[in-house]
């Protein structure tokens, strides 16, 4: 375009400064997106892992819950008044109709058991034998299961609820020769590897039929 003699050029383009000012806006846009982002996939893995962790302590309560309340007044003969059942504060052995290796129905030892690591963490494992035999303490007969319930407890305790009183009233020991009764319930309590405090009380369905 000319005006008279002189030429007059019309230029059209960006400052240094608006250029800067728009890599200015493009990173914190980056980085308020990327900071979306990482929230939200620490959020997921975080409801993954909690949702893990309680699917593993739902098992591992129904399958113990499962032997526990299926305790049967088992007798060494006829002849014999008393019941066999050995509830110590870390450890339980005792008879249960319920029996993993045989479909959930048959007759099974059981036995509850603590690991003791270096670093006063506990494995619980339960074993059991089939068929019963209370003679054979080292289970070296018949068929030998064994799982790991929980890895990583601390603080685990068992405790036997007395049903010879009217209060409420736990014991740390319970043995059937002795009481010639099954408890009323076994309540299981620990800390999980988070510090968590977990506790269950299972009733015995047969301490009613045992006395």
């Amino acid at each position: 375009m000319r005006t008279g003699s002189s030429p007059v050029f019309s230029t059209v383009g960006f400052t240094l400064i608006e250029v800067v000012l728009a890599l200015t806006i493009f990173a914190l846009m980056g980085t308020i997106l990327y900071g979306a982002f990482f929230l939200g996939h620490r959020a997921v893995e975080k409801s993954q892992g909690s949702f893990e962790s309680n699917q593993k302590l739902r098992s591992f309560g129904d399958l113990l819950g499962s032997y526990i309340r299926s305790t049967y007044p088992y007798r060494a003969s006829p002849q014999d008044p008393t019941f066999f059942f050995e509830g110590e504060e870390d450890g339980l052995t005792f008879v249960s109709s319920h029996s993993l290796a045989m479909g959930g129905r048959g007759m099974a030892k059981v036995h509850i058991s603590l690991e003791n690591k270096e670093n006063g963490a506990q494995t619980v494992r339960l074993e059991e034998n089939v068929p019963v035999r209370l003679g054979d303490e080292n289970g070296e007969s018949g068929q030998h299961n064994g799982v790991v319930l929980q890895e990583g407890a601390r603080e685990f305790r068992l405790a036997y609820l007395n049903p010879q009183v009217e209060e409420e009233k736990w014991e740390e020991r319970w043995n059937g020769s002795e009481q010639k009764a099954l408890p009323r319930a076994v309540r299981v309590s620990y800390r999980n590897g988070a510090g968590k405090e977990v506790r269950w009380v299972f009733p015995v369905m047969m301490s009613v039929l045992a006395q």
